[in-house]
């Protein structure tokens, strides 16, 4: 009899058990998970995981999701590139380190993979992308004309690439400003575009110095390429300050001389007429005593 409820007993705890497995697993949402290759100034190589989830019919961003990244279609221990975490915008970026070079060397094409670690709201999930190499060269003119080169390599030589998008801007603090009213370049049979710089009279440094960037963002082959040129045609910036000037807006103590002659005359004027009514309430105060 005992033994029987022993056994009762321990049916139902494995029958919880396995009702909580399950009803995690049917809880679990699927996450949508990408990978994209960026190639910076022909000198910085990254990757940036993008994560996010359907959730009540939107999409949404998913942070705080730790994810492995892979050189070539094997999640091999000696492809392994490093770990990041997602942000709040569900991204994570890593370098490609050094170590990769020996696999990277090997092929003109590359595949890079990124593996989700699996957690109780999502499961494992993985997700690549195939890149060519590729490369931008920019040159310029003293005429003010801008031109560049995409070039891809095929076995051990670089060839130009016809057909590929690409933008020519100038770096600002607060996005990249066209060099003119074209928005997108399409390059020719010689794989280059030709753009003319009419953004005149436009701020520079200090020297009147402006950075050129060509870029490739989201291409299907070659990722996400950029390449940047310093070039004079800005007007030079000659930083001024008010600091230590008698301005509307100054600091404390450097106001206006007549902004405090009005502000002080009005708080004496105050205190005066303060003053003379307290005196009134003390006469008349004598006057009713009396």
């Amino acid at each position: 009899m005992k033994r029987n409820n022993y056994l009762s007993i321990a049916i139902v705890l494995l029958s919880l058990i396995r009702f909580n497995a399950i009803a995690q697993n049917a809880s679990k949402n699927d996450l949508l998970l990408s990978v994209s290759y960026f190639n910076n100034n022909n000198q910085t190589q990254y990757l940036v995981a993008h994560t996010k989830c359907k959730i009540d019919g939107k999409f949404q961003l998913v942070p705080n999701v730790d994810v492995s990244f892979y050189i070539t279609n094997d999640s091999a221990a000696s492809n392994f590139l490093g770990k990041a975490t997602t942000n709040e915008k569900g991204e994570a970026t890593l370098l490609i380190p050094p170590a990769a070079k020996s696999e990277w060397i090997k092929s003109p094409k590359q595949n890079f993979e990124v593996v989700s670690k699996a957690s109780n709201l999502y499961d494992e999930t993985k997700a690549n992308t195939p890149i060519s190499k590729a490369k931008l060269k920019i040159e310029t003119s003293d005429d003010k004309k801008i031109t560049v080169t995409v070039l891809e390599q095929k076995d051990t030589a670089w060839t130009v690439v016809k057909g590929v998008d690409l933008k020519v801007a100038i770096k600002r603090l607060d996005g990249d400003l066209n060099v003119n009213e074209t928005q997108t370049f399409t390059t020719d049979s010689t794989g280059t575009i030709a753009a003319d710089f009419k953004r005149d009279s436009l701020p520079g440094d200090a020297q009147g110095n402006l950075t050129l960037i060509a870029k490739v963002e989201d291409n299907d082959n070659y990722g996400n390429l950029t390449v940047e040129k310093t070039v004079p045609w800005g007007n030079k910036f000659e930083y001024s300050t008010n600091y230590d000037r008698r301005t509307l807006f100054a600091r404390r103590g450097h106001s206006p001389i007549w902004l405090e002659l009005l502000a002080y005359s009005i708080i004496v004027a105050v205190w005066i007429i303060l003053i003379y009514l307290i005196g009134q309430l003390r006469k008349i105060k004598r006057l009713g005593v009396q």
